[in-house]
C-alpha cells in the first residue's frame, strides 16, 4: 500500500534520522549531496567545509533537503522539504548548532562526515573551536509518502 505521511509522520522521520540529501541549484548547474544533520522541529543544522555545496547555497539560498526511513524495498517513508539556507557566522547562533549536531544519537561505528572534532567521540571543551562551516535551514514546506507490505512476498523458483 502506498500513502501520503500526516504532518506528525514526517516531523517522526526528520527527527529520526542522522543522514538526508540536499539539492541547490545556481547558474545552470544542479547539485545533491548526502549531509549528516540535526533537526529541531524549525530547521535542520550541518556542519561542512568549503565547497561546490556551500558555493550553491550562497548564491542561491532555496534549497531542496530529503531524507527516507527505509525498513526493506516494501516499507519506507521518504521526506521531502523546501527551505532556505542560512550560514551561521553569529558566535551564540553557531554556538547553539553545534549543541544541536553534537546532541545527536550517531552509532558508534559512523563516517568521518558526522564527527564535528578529530576529538570524536568527545566533545572539545570550548566547542566554538570546531573549525568549519555552520548552517541551518529554515524548512518551509514538508510532504511525505510511503510504502507499507501488505506482507506477502514472493521467492524466485530455484
Amino acid at each position: 500500500m502506498f500513502g501520503k505521511l500526516t504532518t506528525g509522520e514526517i516531523e517522526e522521520v526528520l527527527n529520526n534520522q542522522l543522514i538526508g540529501r540536499i539539492g541547490c541549484h545556481n547558474d545552470d548547474i544542479t547539485y545533491v549531496v548526502p549531509v549528516s544533520y540535526a533537526y529541531d522541529g524549525d530547521y535542520i543544522y550541518g556542519h561542512t567545509e568549503e565547497g561546490l555545496k556551500i558555493n550553491i547555497m550562497r548564491q542561491n539560498p532555496k534549497i531542496c533537503f530529503q531524507t527516507d526511513s527505509m525498513e526493506d524495498m516494501a516499507n519506507w517513508k521518504s521526506v521531502i522539504a523546501w527551505g532556505e539556507f542560512e550560514e551561521l557566522t553569529d558566535p551564540e547562533e553557531r554556538k547553539k548548532a553545534l549543541e544541536k549536531l553534537i546532541a545527536r544519537n550517531l552509532p558508534l561505528v559512523s563516517s568521518e562526515t558526522v564527527h564535528l572534532s578529530p576529538q570524536w567521540p568527545f566533545v572539545p571543551q570550548d566547542i566554538s573551536s570546531i573549525k568549519g562551516i555552520v548552517y541551518r535551514v529554515k524548512l518551509k514546506d514538508k510532504t511525505g509518502r510511503f510504502e507499507k507490505s501488505n506482507g506477502r512476498t514472493f521467492m524466485l523458483p530455484d
